[in-house]
């Protein structure tokens, strides 16, 4: 089509295969859509497109991405919000006709293959390596593997006797992404009224975690059980598992989560952190020893206040009797071993 199409805070940019979605940056901008900066949307990636009216003297023009096809949505699962759907396109109400013309172009461009789900993810998700700050931890992705590293102002005790965890890629079946937007989620955090989270699915989880709605969840990431669909938060990797129900592991307890929420690991930093985790994973070559009971990570050499600090918070722990005295000593050798 070769044609531009531009609208509020978007513009597309119709070629003969895909349309070029950018997205400007500003003030009335979402933070994710400005994070995102532009993404290549190839025509087999689509299932449908839509035109319907907005909100004050507005049509809206939308994309609907077909299952599996784009990484980003299916870590999302139906959670975002209007405003921040980067398939959407906001128009004038008097460009109504125009929004039409090129929805019927793309319908025309669309093949068998949209309706159904994709084989493959065909958007690319955003590149690692990739990193943000959670309530409890440190989340960075590197492309081969994820490695949480605990904050002992948020971490929970359970996590900190687990030490900092590093899962790669290959030993994953996919992510469970819960946004802190979410209507009644809440990821367990302390000191948040509203937490969302990140959970990572290993190969061999016997049916996968429990959710912080008591919802049991799949090897292939999909929950199961109450609460289930868009909205569940549950990002896919493949297939849905069918997994029977597991014991509630609550994210802030669980050592293969960060939890976030106010100021921590927002959308715009958290979903597209899931969403490349999730594209390495569809791509990986599974680990058949995958699932075993995993070890605290080795990270590198370390700032010695850092050490410092998780030394004396290992020492509150301690004191609290939430660490035996066995326990302690073999953590704070672990760590003056770092420096």
């Amino acid at each position: 089509m070769g044609d531009v199409l531009a609208g509020f805070q978007t513009v597309w940019e119709f070629d003969t295969d895909s349309v070029l979605i950018r997205f400007e940056r500003g003030i009335r901008t979402p933070k994710l859509l400005q994070a995102l900066g532009e993404r290549r949307i190839p025509y087999e990636a689509l299932s449908a497109v839509e035109v319907t009216p907005g909100k004050r003297g507005t049509i809206v023009l939308r994309a609907v991405p077909r299952p599996g096809a784009d990484p980003l949505m299916d870590a999302a699962d139906g959670q975002l919000k209007d405003g921040g759907d980067p398939y959407r396109l906001v128009l004038p109400a008097e460009r109504g006709s125009l929004a039409e013309y090129y929805a019927e172009e793309i319908r025309t461009a669309l093949g068998p293959a949209a309706a159904t789900a994709a084989e493959s993810y065909l958007v690319a998700a955003p590149a690692p390596p990739l990193s943000f700050k959670a309530y409890d931890g440190k989340a960075s992705f590197d492309g081969k593997a994820v490695s949480f590293r605990w904050f002992w102002t948020g971490a929970s005790s359970a996590k900190w006797k687990a030490g900092d965890q590093r899962f790669r890629v290959d030993e994953l079946s996919g992510v469970e992404w819960r946004s802190p937007e979410s209507k009644g989620g809440a990821g367990g955090s302390p000191k948040q009224g509203r937490s969302g989270y990140l959970r990572l699915l290993e190969h061999g989880a016997d049916g996968g975690r429990g959710g912080a709605d008591g919802s049991a969840t799949g090897i292939g990431g999909a929950r199961t059980g109450a609460g289930a669909g868009a909205g569940a938060g549950a990002g896919v990797s493949g297939s849905a598992g069918a997994g029977s129900a597991a014991a509630v592991t609550r994210p802030d307890h669980d050592p293969a989560a960060v939890v976030f929420g106010l100021g921590y690991g927002l959308v715009h930093e958290s979903l597209p952190f899931a969403a490349a985790v999730l594209e390495a994973v569809r791509t990986s070559t599974p680990d058949p020893s995958a699932g075993r009971a995993r070890s605290a990570a080795q990270p590198g050499r370390r700032d010695p206040a850092d050490i410092a600090d998780r030394i004396r918070h290992l020492g509150e722990l301690h004191t609290a009797g939430l660490l035996t005295d066995d326990e302690f000593s073999s953590k704070k050798a672990e760590l003056l071993a770092e420096l």
